[in-house]
This record gives C-alpha cells, sequence and structure tokens, in this order.
C-alpha cells in the first residue's frame, strides 16, 4: 500500500475533529443558533437545547461517526489489518458524510433565501468538504491500488 495514502488518511483522522469545531458559517440574526459563528459540534448543542434530537442524531451520524470510522476501517484496511472486501462498504459511509455537506449547504441557502439575517460560509464549512471529498478520493484510491492484489490473491 502507498505510504502517501496511509499518510493522507491519518492526516484526516486530525482534520475531521479540528473541521468539527470550526466555525461553518456566521450568522447575523439566526434564531436557532443565536450564535455569531457556527461549527457542527455549535450546531449539534443548540439542536439538542432545542430539543431536535433526531436531527442532533441524523447530523451526528453523518458528520461525526460515519467519517471517523471509515477512515479508521480504511486505514486497517490499507496495514492489512482488515478485509479488502470492507471497501464498498466503507465507499457508502463516504457519501453518508457528503450528504452532510449537502445538509449543510442547503441551510446555508434556506438562511440566505428567507433573508433572516446575514449568513456568510465559513473556513470550516470549506475544510469539512475538503475532508470528506479527500477520503472519497483515498478509498478510490486505495481499491484501485488494491485491486491487483485481491485478484491475484482469488487466483491462488
Amino acid at each position: 500500500m502507498s505510504k502517501a495514502l496511509v499518510a493522507a488518511n491519518l492526516c484526516l483522522l486530525v482534520l475531521f475533529p479540528v473541521s468539527w469545531f470550526a466555525p461553518l458559517m456566521r450568522a447575523g440574526l439566526l434564531p436557532l443558533f443565536g450564535l455569531s459563528e457556527i461549527s457542527i459540534l455549535s450546531g449539534l448543542g443548540a439542536l439538542a437545547d432545542d430539543g431536535e434530537w433526531a436531527l442532533v442524531a441524523i447530523v451526528a451520524l453523518f458528520a461525526l461517526v460515519a467519517p471517523m470510522l471509515k477512515t479508521i476501517c480504511l486505514i486497517l484496511v490499507q496495514l492489512s489489518k482488515a478485509p479488502a472486501r470492507l471497501l464498498p462498504t466503507l465507499e457508502v459511509m463516504g457519501k453518508l458524510a457528503m450528504a452532510d455537506v449537502f445538509l449543510i449547504a442547503v441551510y446555508v441557502t434556506l438562511a440566505k433565501g428567507l433573508a433572516v439575517g446575514r449568513v456568510e460560509t465559513a473556513w470550516g464549512l470549506w475544510l469539512f468538504t475538503a475532508c470528506v471529498l479527500a477520503s472519497l478520493a483515498i478509498s478510490i484510491l486505495t481499491k484501485r491500488a488494491m485491486t491487483p492484489v485481491s485478484k491475484v490473491a482469488h487466483r491462488g
């Protein structure tokens, strides 16, 4: 396995948590949050304070659990500590994290469209999006790198 792919995946173990604390957007007047900067974790806290437990669970699954579990499992596959047959499942998990980026974009669009106040995207949204896209690319490249190995293993 390419050391660069493993190193890039290990970087995601640090960058994903950073993106959870980083500001996704800045809002002037947004009644749900009442914050000037909204991160994934502060958004989860605000949703929990409002009793929106289903949304808390969905966002936590998509933004926190799926990306980290996928990253950890992919590292295990890359280091031959888990079977390569997990790769298709890991790709689905990466797509779940991309769904969270989509949901955030919808919320920003709705807030701007309703003229609820001033809403600007912040660097955390770009960081989280980059992490998700990098994770998808790493899993695709890992699958390509492992395909010849698994075909040879099935023959013998």
